[in-house]
């Protein structure tokens, strides 16, 4: 059987256009069954078109698709591929520079690349087999095949597609009417064709290297379909209760992605899907979750073509809350060098919450605290290198993504203790200290103290000799002594052995005993105890140099192994108060600024690489008297200091005198004997050992500068610093006193020519006095103001007043005796006369007065008629006065007052009293009479006014009434 198959190959031009070259070859089975067809591997330059091959058997049908993995499956093309290639490429050329006609018009144009062939996979046809398979026709026919485009899309009358997807189906009609199908995939393994892909194919034919002309291209457009499968979308960000997820666009096929399609499964776990989200954004935000709970999502993508597959569904949980602290790690099993720990997870966590643990252990004495061991989500760890009957602590911490939990309790555990080794010469373990150093030799261990040694036997010897150890003995050898002693001898494993010193070198050997005796000696270990701190200093030597220098020197004390570095010298004015002042590795200190005639004390010690030693003995020394420190303070006197011891006035003014006091200083040793005052451009002044002094005859309102130096037997001491002391003023002149105004009771005095009231930086102030009834003088006002008012003075009295002024300077003097006499007291006030009328007349009547200190009393009767003025009708010393005549149609007013008549003064007017009126009688009718005659009674009675007193104090009510008013509404309306 013969069956004739048809040879793709893609071609890519130079300009990027595609092309396929279809070629039909023959072939002989002899099963009479048509096989697969396995085509030729395109050219080499064809690779980067991403194109493999395949064959149909049942419908000889040729699949022409994208490779997975993005490259050309094709063999390696031999030699004879390589002659036949070049042949083609020569052929074409030569018909291009023709430039054929019909179908073959096309074959080297623009858009056309020269054609690859290359050799097939199997042995290449025979003449006579391609002779049947193309039916005797010349190799002119066979290069006219025609070709058409049958199908685009998934392949029609088959249930579903191969792993190619959808396939463009060209058929090929041969002379013998053979169809053949090639399918074209451009997106992988989908088998989905991507939108706008421009393709164009031709076909051609070739038999025994002779090559046809090529047919018309057939270009395509691929059609738009559904969105490929989106990838999982993952957790961006998320708490306890939410989670915001996102996604990345998947291919869109050629429509544009409209909406995306998240499902959840509610965190059931059932497997059951709910949609969650519908929209177009790459996120969503989910809220109102469950804390530590696992939830199942998958996403599919939609466009105008359909829902694309959905995405590997994936897991993601919530937030948990920090882990609670887990229990106390528990001891599985223990060996010589390692410890297999377990613990159990913390209580309450969720079983779907990601828990891991840190184990951390600290070796007990070693001083490095809790270091981690481990760190993972198992409940189990073994611990490996360590040591041997070990005591080692340990602890858990769980964590997730929420933080670390407190560490739990603390658990400690030992590994098991390992069988002994063979005794071995003694080494040093470590580095050796100045107090101490360690020995091991197998199974003894030996600790060194300062001043003492301690030998620790771990274990018994390996060979005991068939009977159990007994007791050991330990031989010491001391520095530079060939013969040992016995320092211990019994059955313990440890001993103390004192009376070492540091910085030495000790042998030592033991050696067991047992019923049989004692065995040999181990080998002799030299050991050097480390260096120790130097021993006491001797009591330094002091020479004081000046009484404020002193020189300290001191000698080196024994170092015990190592070299002194420096020395610590202290120095203080008490002994239990001494302050370092000096370190360094001299011998000898210069201490500056001392104290004269001053105690002191000073110790020493010497420092090493080992330590500290002890301070040598305190020395006392006192340095040498001198003149008196400087006064530290000088102070005026006050006016009250001043004064003698009798208590007698004031000797001296504060205007020509300065008093000063200071504080005596340092005599430093010597008793001051004087103090020399200087004022500067005046005579020094010398004073005894006093502390008080009054430096008179000065200038008032000047400034001085003062300084004070002591002395004494030794000199004269430094001056104090200077300072600027100033006399006072003279004391004022006192004021010319005069009385403005004066009443029965009152007077008012005014001196000087300033204002009625004082202003705040006036300093003259005055003092005014006045005589009391025993002759002498009392203060009535002290104060800036220039006018006093007196007040309760008794009327025609005389009063004598004297005043002062004063200011810093000091008081001034009083001045003459002024006197003022007060005036004699008017009448009282009477009340409102009474009013009585009689026919045509009517009586007039008012208080009577008593007489006053004496004088009598005499009272004035005034009237007014109508509008005109009052005009006195009566003055006498009558309480009663009748006028007569009156007239009916007049209304009258009356009014009195009363008159003092003095003896050997004028008369004293008293005020009047308040006005009376006195309307004129009304003439009423018969009937009206009756009813009106109690109001005409009424009218006719006075009417009182007001006197000023209660006119005045009307008036301070409404003002004060008025001002609450005020004040309500600025705290209801402004302040509020």
């Amino acid at each position: 059987a013969t069956s004739t198959v048809c040879a793709v190959f893609p071609i890519i031009e130079e300009n990027g256009v595609r092309r396929v070259l279809v070629l039909p070859q023959t072939e002989f089975h002899p099963g009479g069954h048509s096989p697969l067809h396995h085509p030729p591997p395109p050219p080499p330059h064809a690779t980067h078109t991403h194109t493999h091959f395949c064959f149909t058997k049942s419908e000889d049908r040729m699949l022409y698709t994208h490779p997975p993995h993005g490259r050309a499956a094709f063999a390696h093309r031999d030699e004879r591929a390589s002659k036949t290639y070049e042949r083609l490429q020569k052929k074409l050329k030569e018909r291009h520079g023709v430039g054929g006609g019909g179908g073959g018009g096309l074959a080297l144009s623009k858009d056309s690349p020269p054609p690859s062939p290359q050799k097939s996979r199997g042995t290449p046809p025979s003449g006579g087999d391609l002779q049947n398979g193309l039916g005797g026709k010349g190799a002119d026919e066979q290069a006219q095949p025609s070709t058409a485009v049958t199908s685009l899309g998934k392949s029609p009358g088959r249930g579903k597609d191969t792993e190619s997807g959808g396939r463009i189906y060209i058929r090929v009609l041969e002379p013998l009417d053979f169809t053949y199908e090639v399918s074209v995939s451009h997106s992988g393994k989908d088998g989905k064709f991507k939108i706008y892909v421009l393709c164009v194919f031709r076909v051609q034919a070739m038999c025994n290297c002779l090559q046809g002309v090529p047919s018309e291209p057939v270009s395509f457009t691929t059609l738009s379909c559904e969105p490929d499968g989106p990838s999982p979308p993952r957790k961006t960000s998320g708490t306890k209760s939410s989670l915001v997820l996102q996604w990345k666009a998947p291919c869109d096929n050629g429509s544009k992605i409209q909406n995306y399609i998240l499902q959840w499964d509610e965190g059931k776990g059932t497997g059951a899907f709910e949609q969650c989200y519908y929209g177009p954004q790459k996120q969503y935000r989910l809220t109102k979750l469950s804390t530590a709970s696992r939830y199942y999502f998958r996403l599919a993508a939609k466009n105008d073509m359909g829902v694309s597959e959905f995405s590997d569904v994936v897991h993601i949980m919530t937030s948990c809350s920090v882990p609670a602290p887990p229990l106390s790690p528990e001891l599985i099993q223990s060996g010589v060098t390692w410890l297999c720990v377990r613990w159990h997870r913390p209580a309450g966590s969720p079983k779907e919450d990601e828990i891991s643990y840190v184990l951390e252990m600290e070796e007990e004495g070693s001083g490095y605290g809790f270091q981690a061991s481990y760190d993972g989500d198992e409940l189990s760890h073994t611990v490996r290198n360590l040591h041997r009957s070990t005591t080692y602590r340990f602890r858990v911490i769980a964590y997730n993504a929420e933080g670390k939990s407190n560490p739990s309790g603390v658990s400690e555990f030992t590994t098991a203790p390992d069988r002994p080794g063979c005794p071995c010469r003694l080494t040093m373990k470590g580095k050796p200290h100045p107090t101490s150093f360690r020995l091991t030799w197998g199974q003894f261990m030996f600790i060194f103290f300062f001043f003492s040694l301690s030998l620790h036997l771990l274990a018994p010897p390996l060979v005991d000799g068939g009977s159990a150890v007994s007791s050991y003995s330990v031989e010491m050898f001391a520095p530079q002594v060939d013969e040992g002693w016995e320092v211990y001898q019994g059955s313990e494993l440890d001993c103390t052995v004192g009376s070492l010193l540091p910085g030495r070198t000790y042998g030592f050997r033991l050696r067991a005993a047992n019923k049989a005796g004692y065995g040999p000696f181990s080998e002799r270990s030299e050991v050097t105890t480390g260096p120790g701190a130097p021993e006491v200093c001797r009591p330094p030597h002091v020479t004081c140099k000046s009484p404020t220098c002193a020189v300290i020197s001191w000698e080196a004390p024994p170092c015990n192994g190592a070299a002194v570095s420096e020395y610590r010298l202290e120095w203080g004015a008490a002994e239990g108060s001494m302050q370092m002042c000096y370190t360094g590795a001299a011998l000898s200190h210069e201490m500056k600024g001392l104290l004269p005639a001053t105690n002191y004390f000073c110790r020493v010690q010497a420092v090493n690489v080992a330590g500290v030693g002890p301070f040598s003995d305190a020395v006392l020394c006192q340095t040498p008297c001198s003149v008196p420190a400087p006064v530290s303070s000088v102070h005026t006197l006050r006016e009250s200091e001043m004064r003698d011891e009798e208590a007698r006035p004031l000797l001296y003014s504060s205007s020509t005198c300065l008093g000063l006091r200071w504080e005596a200083p340092c005599d430093h040793g010597s008793e001051i004997m004087s103090y020399l005052i200087d004022l500067g451009e005046r005579q020094p002044i010398l004073t005894g050992p006093v502390t008080k002094y009054i430096i008179q005859n000065l200038h008032p309102d000047t400034t001085y500068r003062i300084r004070i130096q002591a002395l004494n037997s030794l000199g004269a001491g430094p001056f104090s610093h200077t300072f600027k002391l100033k006399t006072k003023p003279l004391p004022p002149l006192p004021p010319r006193l005069e009385c403005t105004a004066s009443s029965h009771q009152t007077l008012r005095l005014k001196w000087g020519d300033g204002p009625a009231k004082a202003q705040p930086t006036d300093s003259l102030q005055y003092h005014l006095q006045m005589e009391d009834k025993n002759g002498r003088f009392i203060s009535l006002y002290k104060g800036p103001c220039h006018t006093h008012k007196v007040q309760r003075l008794n009327e025609s009295t005389s009063y004598a007043f004297r005043i002062q002024a004063f200011n810093e300077a000091g008081e001034g003097p009083f001045s003459t005796v002024y006197t003022f006499t007060t005036p004699r007291s008017p009448p009282a006030p009477l009340k409102a006369p009474r009013v009585e009328r009689v026919d045509e007349s009517c009586e007039v009547s008012w208080e009577t007065l008593p007489p006053m200190k004496g004088d009598p009393v005499i009272y004035c009767l005034q009237s007014m008629q109508g509008n005109s003025e009052f005009k006195q009708i009566y003055k006498g010393s009558a309480t009663s006065y009748q006028l007569p005549n009156l007239s009916s149609s007049t209304e009258y007013r009356f009014r009195v007052c009363a008159i003092r008549q003095c003896q050997d003064a004028p008369e004293i007017i008293g005020p009047y009293s308040s006005t009376v009126i006195m309307l004129p009688p009304r003439v009423d009718t018969p009937g009206v009479s009756g009813t009106t005659g109690s109001k005409a009674a009424e009218a006719q009675k006075p009417k009182r006014s007001l006197t000023d007193e209660q006119f005045s104090f009307l008036i301070i009510a409404l003002l004060a009434v008025t001002s609450i008013l005020i004040a309500v509404a600025i705290q209801y309306f402004v302040i509020e």
